[in-house]
């Protein structure tokens, strides 16, 4: 009866998350025109999750180490375990952000809009997409704009419970090279309301907890310090996942 209910529940949210993506696409596709719109785009994503979270019932809960500076730009350093996240970092997230992700994203019917306009997509298997993008990244944080990036690549699907993979390097080097202050993110336990994108296991109503680390600072750290950096920010986030 539960794997019953959880499949009815995943469907109904793959219809309130299309028909809403309909509905917004007008505006979404007005405000994508011109850079200078990109904070309208997303303030209409933030609108758009959460009027999906309340119709969904599935719902976040942010428990904030120390209150972030909505005059400063950070890069947002969560771990990825669900669609979920998308929505969560949309709400999180204020004034101009972007988000990087796989190349794959351009083809994806919802997604699409966004990583052809104001979102950065990469291919990770590929040394010049890699560069172009952290270039394009790098850029994107010098004019003002946060970044909301995913270290470990994607969502693994080798373990259920999911457990945080091994970080790529590029995040924490970028960091470094803008002075811009990490602030991570741990996504505890919205796997439990949506693995992946349910496809295997359905999804539920609920609460998802995200804790909010205070920043780290990078203007002090040299190139050299990267890879320290990016074992801080792991050992933070897989901290507050763990007790989940």
């Amino acid at each position: 009866m539960i794997r019953l209910l959880k499949r009815l529940h995943y469907f109904y949210f793959l219809f309130i998350v299309l028909l809403f993506f309909v509905l917004f696409y007008p505006l979404y596709a007005i405000a994508a025109r011109r850079t200078a719109w990109y904070g309208v785009l997303n303030r209409l994503r933030a609108l758009n999750s959460l009027i999906c979270s309340i119709f969904t019932g599935i719902f976040f809960r942010f428990t904030y180490e120390e209150q972030l500076d909505r005059r400063r730009h950070y890069i947002y350093c969560g771990n990825h375990s669900s669609n979920l996240d998308i929505m969560i970092f949309c709400l999180l997230a204020k004034g101009r952000f972007s988000f990087m992700g796989k190349d794959e994203l351009l083809k994806n019917p919802v997604l699409k809009i966004f990583f052809n306009t104001i979102d950065i997509a990469v291919n990770r298997d590929s040394k010049i997409s890699s560069f172009r993008a952290f270039k394009r990244a790098g850029a994107h944080l010098r004019q003002g704009r946060s970044l909301i990036i995913f270290p470990e690549g994607g969502i693994s699907m080798s373990q259920y419970p999911p457990v945080m993979t091994a970080f790529k390097n590029g995040p924490f080097r970028l960091a470094i090279e803008t002075a811009t202050p990490i602030v991570p993110v741990s996504v505890t336990d919205a796997w439990k309301k949506l693995w992946d994108d349910g496809a295997r296991y359905g999804s539920r109503p609920g609460i998802c907890d995200i804790y909010v680390h205070k920043p780290i600072f990078t203007e002090n750290m040299s190139a050299d310090s990267a890879d320290s950096l990016k074992d801080t920010i792991f050992d933070l986030i897989n901290s507050k996942v763990l007790k989940k």
